[in-house]
């Protein structure tokens, strides 16, 4: 007899960049293609007090002034899927962090690209951690 997996939840975020480029669909199709549930699911505008929480492990890299503007650039979606191993398995399919580095068949790899703005815009966030999955998730949907 083999175990039944955990189901686990990842915060997914579409950034500014992918939504603006009509891309919700197609993440959302990837991760429905693969069997995996949208729980819950928000168009919204981030605002610099919640990403300041979102990515506090940043606030004081150099990068964190052009992160914040691009991720209030425009509306996000922020998106939690579920599925056994749903946190490892999304992050294999966004690709990797830097689009030009990101393998073909990837969300990252498909769609991503450098566009000369010094600044990485890479369509997707993927929780890398349960850890990070529950704290995440707790910011962006605090009701759940």
């Amino acid at each position: 007899m083999s175990e039944t997996q955990a189901i686990e939840q990842v915060l997914v975020l579409v950034k500014p960049d992918g939504v603006a480029r009509g891309l919700i669909g197609q993440v959302i199709g990837r991760a429905e293609a693969r069997g995996y549930k949208v729980a819950r699911l928000e168009l919204r505008q981030a605002t610099a007090e919640l990403l300041a929480e979102h990515y506090a492990e940043h606030a004081a890299k150099p990068f964190y002034p052009a992160l914040v503007e691009y991720m209030t650039a425009g509306p996000v979606v922020a998106m939690v899927l579920e599925g056994a191993q749903v946190i490892t398995a999304f992050r294999a399919m966004a690709g990797a962090t830097d689009p030009v580095k990101a393998a073909p068949g990837t969300i990252r790899g498909d769609f991503g690209r450098d566009w000369g703005t010094g600044e990485i815009q890479n369509i997707v966030h993927a929780s890398d951690s349960p850890e990070s999955a529950a704290r995440e998730i707790a910011i962006w949907f605090p009701e759940a």
